[in-house]
């Protein structure tokens, strides 16, 4: 299985909080977890998948900050 990375400038907190919101949003939608982030859990999703999707997510997005 190989990973998929992507290359995004990590936000700096000041300058370019639009350009790194949609960067982030178009890869989480690229990834499947636009919906973790929306908070909006599928009905046909267990609980446990639910949370390692939330964890996938934080490090995701924890990554480019």
């Amino acid at each position: 299985m190989t990973a998929t990375r992507f290359e995004i400038e990590k936000f700096d907190g000041v300058t370019n909080f639009n350009r790194w919101q949609i960067q982030m949003m178009a890869i989480l939608i690229l990834t499947g977890l636009k919906k973790v982030v929306t908070g909006k859990k599928p009905k046909n999703l267990n609980q446990t998948k639910w949370e390692e999707l939330d964890e996938v997510l934080i490090e995701k997005t924890s990554s480019a900050l």
